[in-house]
């Protein structure tokens, strides 16, 4: 029975995976441009990243929380675990991340997490038909996003967890200024905001075969969102939708004891909203328990691929950095501190 349990909830967390994204590309398309608030697409953690994003299946703290829920589950030896996360991310913007969990024990492993966007200095620009630039500087945009929210995970069974989020996003990318006509004797503006509640939800499984896991997640799951432009018209947009399943493994297993070291493998497949499939392959070598060597690789980007990573592990600090190639824009580090007890 408990089995048959288990393999309905797969099924009914796989079968609406792939509803949600209705018809496949056709025509080589890569189905861009369909989602807004990017800053949620940004990948945090610096293991997760080293690993190139093969991490869904591996996360057992709170980094679990940004990649799926699901592995918070798996923090069985601390009673808190923390992380704090800074992405230097392309073009002078940085994205800045912390993840909190409380293991609860028979009642499972509440988290909360926060992430907000520094955009930096942006100057705004107006339309001036007059002048020798056609334009006017309007000074420094006001930019701003962020997401906080709560996680819940628990171990229905010794082999089956399942994990969520509920998160409040919200983002504000300036105003936008109105004339009501060319002579401009009537001027106002509105400011481009909006919020919403994103759902996360994953599962990972241990189907017994020496530490082989299997699982699923599904994040950024909401409502279209709509910014108000003109009066009269509104225009709408989905969230960075993206189902990821896969498995994971430490293969050293095959080698028979192996306690001081360990090397995870996980292969991930990535369909997201708004572009064609992607796969994730990624790998951490422990050398006895305390140095983490990462790499791994993302298949299917225009710019992204190669990505590297190292960490250091005490008993209650983390510190792990990567580096990860992103082609026109050189490259992203990513750095973050783990305190757990």
């Amino acid at each position: 029975m408990r089995k048959l349990v288990i393999i309905l909830l797969h099924l009914m967390l796989l079968t609406p995976g792939y509803s949600l994204y209705g018809q496949e590309e056709g025509g080589g398309g890569k189905k861009v441009g369909q989602a807004g608030f990017k800053f949620m697409d940004v990948t945090i953690g610096a293991r997760a990243a080293g690993m190139g994003e093969a991490f869904s299946l591996i996360g057992d703290n709170a980094d679990a929380i940004f990649c799926n829920p699901a592995g918070i589950a798996q923090m069985d030896d601390k009673k808190f675990d923390l992380t704090l996360c800074k992405v230097t991310w392309i073009v002078e913007t940085s994205v800045n991340a912390l993840g909190l969990v409380s293991n609860l024990g028979t009642f499972g492993n509440l988290g909360f997490s926060i992430l907000y966007t520094d955009y930096g200095d942006v100057i705004g620009t107006r339309y001036e038909p007059d002048s020798a630039s056609g334009y006017s500087e309007t000074g420094l945009l006001d930019l701003g996003s962020y997401a906080a929210g709560i996680s819940y995970a628990r171990r229905l069974t010794e082999k089956f967890m399942i994990g969520g989020n509920v998160r409040y996003a919200y983002e504000h990318l300036g105003s936008s200024p109105f004339a009501n006509n060319i002579a401009r004797d009537s001027t106002w503006s509105k400011k481009n905001e909006t919020h919403t509640i994103v759902y996360d939800i994953g599962t990972i499984f241990y189907p017994g075969f020496k530490s082989l896991r299997v699982g699923m997640s599904i994040v950024n799951f909401s409502t279209a969102v709509r910014y108000a432009y003109e009066e009269g018209r509104t225009n709408s947009f989905t969230m960075p939708l993206t189902f990821k399943m896969g498995a994971a493994m430490d293969v050293l297993d095959f080698l028979g004891e192996h306690p001081d070291y360990s090397l995870l493998v996980d292969f991930e497949l990535v369909h997201p909203r708004d572009y064609a499939k992607r796969y994730h392959l990624g790998g951490e070598l422990s050398i006895l328990k305390i140095l983490k060597l990462r790499a791994g690789y993302k298949f299917g980007y225009d710019e992204e691929g190669l990505c590297f990573g190292t960490g250091i592990n005490t008993a209650n600090i983390k510190l792990d950095y990567s580096y990860n190639e992103f082609g026109v824009f050189d490259f992203v580090n990513r750095v973050s501190l783990g305190l757990s007890f």
